[in-house]
């Protein structure tokens, strides 16, 4: 492969930049979508200090928090504890989309507590019923507005809802669109070929990055390997190059498959023929740069 696959390098250093995890507290904050049964490993609360020990251990020393559940309280929350921690740098929050107010909305979550730490906004979209959810104008003048408040929008879509974030992205080209988990390919189908095709026609569009994030639940959680993951994380490096790919380990979900320190050892394997220009960009460069993590 041409490109950013030439050469191995060693494992990564310190300084990691985790570009997208998850922490609640279920008083505050329900998380109606875990499943005490089958979810067992996450069925319990991730604060602060849980992320500081699981992320100190394995040399990440930034972090992006990334919202859970529609709440604009959740986004408040995530930004007092972005302002009081020298390792969570950036946060992720949610807004109403089709409010009438939504500029005003973003304006009051800049000046909150934290609110220098916001850096994006996401909606789940990947739970929308409606197949033309990214396609809706009013959703689009939310998107836009966040794009004009100087805000990342992360694309959180499942693989058939690829199609729509093209549009969206090709259609609002002032925003900057960062996918989350590569768009959820069907790696447990083993059905790849439009995922591909998807991710290639996003890819083609200047205002797009995508995470290296949460591959590992979207595979067999108790018989994937790395090698089962390599044809993804190569197709990500064909179409964006390392230099609009970042790292995000999607902890604690990731728990349901994998341990932190794992996850990092995959992909550090997975991308050991990149040099190490390249390995720099997605392990904390492109993160940094993308979500304006310096200036925070």
């Amino acid at each position: 492969m041409a490109g950013p696959l030439m050469g191995a390098t060693a494992q990564p250093r310190l300084g990691i930049v985790d570009a997208h995890h998850h922490l609640w507290t279920r008083a505050r904050h329900q998380q109606p979508w875990i499943d005490p049964v089958t979810m067992a490993a996450i069925d319990a609360d991730f604060e602060a200090d849980d992320l500081a020990a699981a992320a100190g251990a394995v040399g990440v020393t930034r972090t992006v928090v990334v919202q859970t559940v529609a709440s604009e309280a959740e986004t408040r929350d995530l930004l007092t504890i972005a302002a009081g921690s020298e390792l969570v740098t950036g946060v992720v929050g949610w807004v109403d989309l089709t409010a009438a107010d939504v500029a005003a909305r973003l304006e009051r979550l800049c000046e909150a507590t934290g609110g220098d730490r916001l850096v994006g906004i996401r909606h789940l979209v990947q739970d929308e019923p409606d197949p033309g959810f990214l396609d809706r104008a009013d959703v689009r003048r939310g998107i836009t507005a966040v794009g004009a408040a100087g805000l990342v929008f992360d694309l959180l879509v499942r693989d058939h809802q690829l199609p729509g974030a093209v549009r969206l992205a090709r259609d609002l080209p002032d925003v900057r669109f960062v996918l989350d988990h590569l768009g959820k390919p069907a790696l447990r189908r083993g059905e790849l070929g439009e995922w591909m095709r998807d991710l290639g026609a996003l890819a083609r569009l200047p205002n797009t990055a995508a995470k290296l994030s949460g591959l590992v639940t979207e595979a067999d959680w108790s018989t994937w390997t790395p090698a089962s993951l390599r044809p993804v994380v190569r197709t990500a490096l064909e179409c964006f190059g390392p230099e609009r790919l970042m790292f995000g380990s999607d902890w604690p979900v990731c728990l349901l498959a994998t341990s932190y320190r794992e996850w990092i050892a995959t992909l550090s394997e997975l991308l050991e023929e990149c040099d190490a220009g390249a390995q720099a960009m997605i392990w904390h460069r492109t993160a940094r740069r993308i979500y304006g993590l310096d200036d925070r």
